[in-house]
């Protein structure tokens, strides 16, 4: 446990070093900070995504931002921080854009198949995952990216760290966002069971 505290530091002067040497022109100080950090990076956007395509393209987008806007001398120390907090800005984006594709398109099968319920179990696991992404479009940014990155399980330390707010607040962010989760829920529930003709 003593050990943590300088291996955080010992990557947070890396990263220093390699911005630094990045912006004095030394591309391959970029592509040390793109391997070192990418599998993180797309591994939030696969869990928040669900597919392999969107997180990869997500990932890149990050990546990109970092490129055209290094951060300033001084904020390297959040590096790590700052790439979740764009990679759940950015995945959240996408899943509204995908929230409102999958409404055009559940009208679309509604009207094909007239509500003829689907026994499959993995088609019903695909619909509750939908379910939770499209609420969480629907919720405000902060709330959505403080409950998915608690149930990925960040410790409330590093959610003040990646959300840039202070560590007393973020039990009381993070309830809020609990209760307004569990109010969309309860209104998104009733209409998928009455969808699928319980």
């Amino acid at each position: 446990m003593s050990e943590k505290p300088e291996e955080v530091r010992s990557v947070a002067l890396t990263d220093a070093l390699l911005l630094e040497r990045w912006r004095e022109g030394r591309n391959e100080a970029f592509e040390e900070i793109f391997v070192r950090h990418y599998a993180t990076v797309y591994r939030t956007l696969l869990r928040l995504l669900g597919t392999a395509g969107d997180a990869e393209d997500a990932a890149q987008e990050v990546f990109l931002r970092l490129y055209r806007r290094p951060l300033p001398p001084g904020r390297e120390h959040n590096l790590p921080a700052w790439l979740i907090r764009v990679a759940t800005h950015l995945g959240y984006n996408v899943i509204r854009e995908q929230a409102r594709r999958q409404r055009r398109q559940d009208t679309w099968e509604k009207e094909r198949s007239a509500g003829v319920p689907n026994p499959e179990s993995e088609a019903l696991r695909a619909e509750t995952q939908a379910g939770v992404r499209q609420i969480l479009a629907q919720l405000p940014r902060k709330q959505a990216q403080i409950l998915f990155l608690r149930h990925q399980g960040y410790s409330y330390e590093e959610l003040a760290r990646i959300m840039g707010v202070k560590l007393s607040s973020v039990g009381t962010l993070l309830a809020r966002a609990e209760r307004a989760f569990a109010a969309r829920y309860a209104e998104h529930t009733p209409r998928a069971s009455e969808a699928r003709g319980m």
